[in-house]
């Protein structure tokens, strides 16, 4: 896939009570299951956002520091938006380890020149795990000088001005975007 990706690691797992991407799902840490998918769609950059450069890193993918001030997610994607050398990019989520290359690699066929995809699962963005088109990148430098930082209400806009195009969540596809949040998620992970 000629586009570049963003794992997004920053959050500060409030609920979870330690850090998400050391969580250990089905054998593995969240961080090595996102990045042996994100590895599968030979993409042309991966970038890992955090508020600080993770220990886990490995040292072939390049570390971009959350914008400040942290507005958790909207902080990562703006500081990777800001660096992608290709037309697109591709966020996902540390905590989505549900997620599939089938999905992924299909979201990413229905991209255009300056318009990425956003799914929509009913009414609801799934802005965790969608591609951006570099271009949004102004919208998510006002959004984060703003006061309004949901990605709901960043996303709506960006459809709206055509950068992104929503597109519904299949029944059947809907368990790719479960996450954890909180300690018994995991014992539903089993």
């Amino acid at each position: 896939m000629k586009i570049s990706a963003v794992l997004l690691a920053g959050g500060e797992s409030h609920r979870m009570g330690k850090d998400k991407a050391t969580i250990v799902f089905r054998g593995k840490p969240l961080w090595q299951i996102q990045l042996d998918l994100l590895r599968k769609l030979e993409l042309a950059e991966i970038f890992i956002s955090a508020r600080t450069d993770p220990p886990w890193r490995p040292s072939d993918m390049q570390f971009i520091s959350d914008d400040p001030p942290s507005r958790g997610p909207l902080s990562g994607l703006t500081a990777a938006l800001a660096q992608v050398q290709t037309g697109h990019l591709l966020a996902l989520a540390i905590d989505m380890p549900l997620m599939s290359e089938n999905y992924l690699r299909a979201i990413g066929n229905e991209i255009e020149p300056g318009c990425g995809v956003l799914p929509m699962i009913g009414d609801r963005a799934e802005p965790l795990a969608a591609i951006y088109p570099a271009h949004a990148h102004v919208d998510l430098v006002e959004a984060l000088s703003g006061v309004e930082f949901s990605l709901q209400t960043l996303t709506n806009k960006l459809v709206k001005a055509g950068k992104l195009r929503a597109l519904n969540v299949a029944k059947e596809e809907e368990t790719l975007f479960w996450n954890l949040n909180e300690p018994t998620d995991l014992d539903l992970s089993q």
